[in-house]
Formats: C-alpha cells, structure tokens, sequence
C-alpha cells in the first residue's frame, strides 16, 4: 500500500508558487485606455504636432529636386512664351519654405444629458481668454444706415436691412461666405422670412447665443463675433464639441481656455439631467455623474487623448492640476 501512494505522489507535478497573474487582452477584456491630466494631454498633442512638422519639413527637403524637375517639365510641355522660364522655375522654387500649419485643438466633453428632455439641451456662447484663433465672416442686420455703414467699416461681411434680406433670397449674398449672423430685435420679424434658409446652417440669430442685440451693442458683439467668440451645443448624444485654441497658443494659453470653457459648462449644469427613464427619477439621483468622458484631439493628429475628468471637473480638488503631484 505504502508503494503505490509513494508511485502516486512522484506523479503529481511539484506545487510552485505564483509569481506572476497573467493578463488577457480580448474583444471582452481590452486594454484599458489611459487617463491623462489635462495639462499633460496638452503637451502630448503639441508634441505630435511637433513631430509631423519636422517630419514634412524633411519630406520637403528631400523633394525638392523632384518638385522643381515636375515643374519644367510641365512647363516645357505647354510651351506658352507666357509662363516663366526654367532657370526662373528652378530660382523660384529653391526659395520657397516649407509653411507649417497651425493646427487646432479641440475637445468633446461627453456629458450625461439626454437632450430629448427639457431642460437637458444646452446651448449657448463664451469668449475665451485667449480667443480660438480663428476669423469669422458675420453679417449685420439693422435698418439703421449709419450703424450698418459703421459695421462695414469695421469688416462685417454684410450689413443692412431690407436689402441683405433681399439679396439672400435671391442668391445674390451667398450663405456659404457668412459664418455668424448677428440683428437688432427690431429685425427679428423680417428675418422670419429667410429663417428656413438662416436656420438649417445654425446662422439664425438666438438670444441665447448672444447674437440678438440693441444698437448701442451691435459693433462690440461684432468684434467680439469676429474675433473668435465661441459656440458650443450639446448633439443628440449629449456630446459638447468645442474648439480650445491653436497649436501656437501654447500650454498656458490652451490650459486658461479649458478652465474658462469647463467652468462655462458647470454654470449652465441643469437641475434635472441624466439618460435614465423619463419619470424614473435616476437621472438626477445623488451620485449621478455629470461628466462621462473628455477627449481631445487635433486638427490633423491621428490620436485622440483621453483626458482624466478629475482634472477638468471644476468641483474637483484636483481641478487643472495633476493629480499625482497635488
């Protein structure tokens, strides 16, 4: 007896600790997506930016040989005594510099709102501290002639009464060349009339946007248009999509634009918000979170980043900051 529990026990294999728990990376069972700190998000995009730059400047280098061959011989065939000669061609093209492209950033802040309900649509507009570095196109509605002349002068695209309102329904003012509309409320009952074509392309002015003014205000809603006011409303997926700024802005700039815009969104946080039953009474039960997800990304970056929410919510502790050095 005594030997065949000794011939058993030398089968069985020796007992080794665990060291090590292995991972499984499936469809079920993904790797984690990291959560980064808003001001090092930022930096990690301004460094792709950085690397595309040079990368495209070398690629332009080391075409230039080929750019300026494609170029004669292109000439060459056409053959017109009009165009510029080879030699001219070639000493045109050596000169010419690779010009980088200040790219954008821009964040989508998902929010736990259900924009089908009351009250959980939000819509509205800020002025950032530093602006989104971008130029906008506006038009002036107002059947004052000297304010609509003073609004020419100052770059509006557009400026006047019945006579804009005329010249957009018949084609003659393209509404692809204006990007904001802003009026007087003495326009507002005119406007009506070209509301179906105002509306569809967001250019129809609304009071909640800022763009619905009196006289006295008109020309300073119009610099503060043009300049790069910013507007933000939430999809049907209650996503907010934002621009924050340029690439050249830098991380102090692109970090005060993102405490300005964060704060902006907690101000206008409904009552009532959440994508539970209508009725269910969870959507704004205690513990309900506000904020879902926060990405940012750039104009031509193949990544986007994944920011930690700590670090824009402005009710955290760790709001703006990282939360390992705090």
């Amino acid at each position: 007896m005594s030997s065949v529990l000794l011939s058993v026990s030398k089968l069985r294999p020796p007992i080794v600790p665990i060291t090590h728990q292995r991972t499984y990376i499936t469809r079920a069972h993904p790797t984690p997506t990291p959560q980064i700190p808003i001001r090092e998000a930022i930096t990690a995009l301004l460094s792709d930016m950085d690397a595309r730059h040079e990368f495209r400047k070398t690629r332009w280098e080391n075409n230039k040989e080929k750019r300026v061959q494609q170029r004669v011989e292109y000439l060459t065939q056409r053959g017109k005594p009009s165009h510029p000669s080879a030699e001219e061609v070639k000493a045109q093209a050596s000169n010419e510099e690779y010009r980088r492209m200040d790219e954008s950033l821009s964040i989508a802040l998902q929010l736990n709102l259900d924009p089908r309900k009351p009250g959980q649509s939000l819509r509205g507009s800020l002025s950032l501290p530093h602006g989104n570095g971008k130029k906008f196109a506006v038009a002036v509605f107002t059947d004052d002639d000297a304010l609509a002349q003073k609004a020419l002068e100052q770059g509006a695209i557009a400026a006047g009464g019945s006579s804009v309102i005329e010249s957009i329904k018949n084609g003659t003012l393209s509404l692809t060349s204006i990007d904001r509309c802003i009026t007087t409320p003495e326009m507002m009952p005119e406007l009506s009339s070209v509301a179906r074509l105002l509306g569809p392309r967001g250019l129809m002015p609304n009071p909640k946007l800022n763009t619905i003014q009196p006289k006295e205000s008109i020309l300073e809603t119009l610099a503060s248009q043009q300049s790069g006011i910013s507007n933000y409303r939430t999809d049907k997926e209650g996503i907010v999509r934002i621009g924050i700024g340029k690439g050249s802005f830098g991380v102090d700039k692109l970090t005060d634009n993102v405490r300005e815009l964060m704060n902006e969104i907690q101000a206008v946080k409904p009552d009532q918000f959440g994508k539970g039953k209508k009725g269910s009474g969870k959507g704004s039960s205690k513990g309900t979170k506000y904020y879902l997800k926060a990405h940012l990304s750039t104009t031509q970056g193949k990544r986007s980043v994944l920011v930690d929410l700590r670090t824009i919510d402005p009710t955290s502790v760790f709001f703006m900051n990282d939360p390992d050095t705090v």
